[in-house]
């Protein structure tokens, strides 16, 4: 079977859905608290997560500043067949966009994309 017949799968089936979260969300916790530890020590300035899940997770403290992505729907599937089907089980992007501390709408060129991730990263980066 591959991937993305098992992710069709998990999230057709909310029972699946919340068991798998119930397994792996605390593996994923536990290996990014390794992880930034790790770099905090080795006094990495600047430290990007991508968490899709975070809201839901309630772990949104952990992060100095938290940027939120968005796009258009049609676009999203466009980019990234079956988006449309794994963000059902997400919170809303308008939700996720009002808790965030940065918002980009990447609706645009993958040069304006990295035109804002790169003022992104000199405005957060230490000084």
């Amino acid at each position: 079977m591959n991937r993305g017949a098992l992710g069709r799968i998990v999230f057709a089936d909310p029972t699946e859905l919340r068991w798998l979260e119930r397994l792996v969300l605390p593996l994923v916790s536990e290996e990014f608290v390794r992880w930034r530890s790790e770099h905090e020590h080795m006094g990495t300035p600047l430290l990007v997560h991508e968490a899709p899940t975070l809201f839901e997770a309630g772990v949104e403290d952990r992060y100095d500043t938290i940027v939120a992505i968005t796009a258009p729907g049609d676009l999203r599937e466009r980019r990234r067949p079956g988006a449309a089907e794994r963000m059902a089980h997400q919170l809303p992007e308008s939700e996720k966009a009002a808790r965030a501390d940065v918002v980009y709408e990447n609706s645009g060129t993958l040069e304006e994309l990295d035109a804002f991730v790169a003022g992104l990263v000199e405005r957060l980066l230490p000084r």
